[in-house]
C-alpha cells in the first residue's frame, strides 16, 4: 500500500462514513418491520440471531469504505476508476432497494428478485475493482459472501412463509 498522507487519511475516513451512511439509510425500511413483521416469520434453522445482523453490516460497510478508498486513490482521472466507482454506487442502490422490497414492502418474493440483482452488481463491482486494485476487490469478498448467505435466507423465508 502506498504511504498515506493526511489527505489520504481524510479520504479514507470520508469513504467509510459515506458507506456507513448510505448503508444505514436502508434502515428507514427496516426499523418498524424488524420489530413487528420480521419476528412473526418462520425462519430456517440457519437464520442468525437478530443482534448479529447489524454488527455484520457495520463491519461490511467499513470494508466497503476501505475498498472504495483504495480505488478512489488510484485517480478519478482514470476512466476505469470512474467506471468502478459508478458500478459501486449502483450496487448500493440495489442494497437499499433490497431493504425496501423485503422489509418495506414486507415481501420476501420481491426481496429475492432484488437480492439476486444486488449479488450480480456486487460481482460486477468486484470485477471492476479488480481492474483497479486487487486489494479493493478482495475486501468486497466478505460482502458477496454475506449477501449470498442473505439470499439463501431470503429464499428460505419466502418458501417457509407462503
Amino acid at each position: 500500500m502506498k504511504n498515506m498522507g493526511k489527505n489520504d487519511i481524510l479520504k479514507l475516513i470520508l469513504c467509510i462514513i459515506i458507506c456507513q451512511a448510505v448503508g444505514s439509510s436502508g434502515s428507514v425500511f427496516t426499523n418498524m418491520s424488524v420489530k413487528t413483521w420480521y419476528p412473526t416469520l418462520v425462519k430456517p434453522w440457519f437464520a442468525p440471531p437478530d443482534g448479529l445482523i447489524p454488527v455484520v453490516w457495520i463491519i461490511l460497510f467499513t470494508l466497503m469504505g476501505i475498498s472504495l478508498f483504495l480505488v478512489w486513490r488510484e485517480g478519478l482521472d482514470r476512466p476505469e476508476v470512474k467506471a468502478a466507482i459508478y458500478i459501486f454506487a449502483l450496487q448500493f442502490v440495489f442494497n437499499i432497494a433490497w431493504s425496501g422490497a423485503f422489509f418495506g414492502l414486507r415481501s420476501p418474493y420481491y426481496g429475492l428478485i432484488v437480492i439476486v440483482l444486488l449479488w450480480l452488481m456486487i460481482l460486477l463491482t468486484i470485477f471492476k475493482f479488480w481492474q483497479v486494485s486487487r486489494n479493493a476487490a478482495l475486501l468486497l469478498v466478505p460482502y458477496i459472501l454475506w449477501v449470498s448467505f442473505a439470499m439463501a435466507l431470503n429464499y428460505n423465508i419466502m418458501v417457509l412463509n407462503p
